[in-house]
């Protein structure tokens, strides 16, 4: 291959004992319709030996191991920051794309050349006609989850905005991407994509997801759904996105519906999970000075509409406990090159 320019798209899995989930990963990377990528696999210092066994198709694959688990956030804005390729392409290590996955990342650029960041429609591993996720939703009062999660695959509306792109196979403008400061690297793991895709919003942007950009995802098949790991990190930071980045004139209306959010998650989980949720909880109340600061050196990014940005969020607490999404993504309309 000629390598005078970069890559049209950097590839960038970060592999942290994927076991057997990586190499088939790598492998349906490798037959990709759309062939001008590369692909780092970042190794956060495993140690169940899946990438030493890994096998790399040809030499568009190189594994970079920093020498420390770095999170996700830290992986990826690792190589973010040191490819030139305008396009980075995020994979989980636990996922399987179909054939056309980045030509039809590419379809989306083309037809919003101004969007800087899109996601994929994510179909279970083992049940490729269930949705596994349709973007990511962020309720006002401070919950994130996958949109569509568990629905047939019939439900997946048409190409559109999203309140932010889902990082298991997230597709960014990289230029724009380190302009934003990338991901926040204090979240290590879960919903540091949440909290770039409302930078995003916040600069006046959209997201955008793709229907016919797909991969076969497993779903925490590394870290586990439910596990300690899990959910410490999704309700710590969740908590943090919400008091980063909540403009202040929604503050005085949110605060308390955010405090009974919490609340309403805590009374109803088991008494295993209520331990694991009191750990988010203390530490999120921690780190919240340093969120806060963190806010007020974001503030230049906040020239976006505020009636644009409530308007790509859930606002009804009634979907909070369902999972619900509005469907209609019609504000959303593409511009084609022609």
């Amino acid at each position: 291959r000629l390598m005078s320019r970069p890559p049209a798209i950097t590839v960038i899995i970060v592999a942290y004992n994927s076991g057997a989930y990586l190499q088939p990963c790598v492998d349906a990377l490798s037959r990709q319709s759309f062939e001008d990528f590369e692909a780092v696999i970042v190794d956060n210092a495993s140690t169940d030996g899946a990438v030493e066994a890994l096998s790399l198709p040809d030499d568009r694959f190189r594994v970079d191991r920093p020498g420390e688990n770095l999170g996700f956030a830290g992986a990826n804005n690792r190589v973010a920051r040191a490819v030139t390729s305008p396009w980075i392409a995020l994979l989980n290590p636990d996922t399987r794309v179909a054939p056309d996955w980045l030509e039809a990342l590419m379809r989306g650029h083309e037809a919003w050349p101004d969007c800087p960041a899109f996601g994929s429609t994510q179909l279970r591993l083992d049940e490729p006609d269930i949705l596994d996720g349709a973007g990511d939703v962020w309720f006002a009062g401070g919950v994130a989850w996958r949109a569509l999660e568990g629905r047939p695959v019939q439900d997946n509306p048409p190409d559109g905005e999203t309140f932010a792109p889902c990082g298991a196979a997230a597709f960014y403008d990289r230029a724009r991407f380190v302009e934003l400061g990338g991901f926040d690297e204090r979240f290590f793991c879960y919903c540091e994509d949440v909290d770039y895709g409302y930078r995003v919003r916040l600069t006046g942007q959209v997201c955008i997801q793709l229907t016919d950009a797909v991969v076969y995802h497993a779903g925490s098949g590394t870290t586990g759904r439910h596990s300690e790991f899990t959910l410490f990190h999704g309700h710590r930071n969740r908590i943090w996105v919400f008091f980063k980045n909540t403009p202040a004139i929604l503050l005085p209306l949110l605060v308390p519906v955010h405090l009974a959010v919490n609340a309403y998650l805590y009374l109803r989980a088991d008494g295993e999970r209520r331990a694991y949720l009191k750990r988010a909880y203390r530490a999120a109340w921690d780190g919240l000075g340093a969120v806060m600061a963190q806010r007020r050196s974001l503030s230049r990014l906040r020239t976006g509409s505020i009636r644009a940005l409530m308007r790509a969020m859930i606002w009804s607490p009634r979907l909070v406990t369902r999972r619900g999404v509005k469907l209609d993504r019609s504000g959303a309309r593409a511009t084609s090159k022609g």
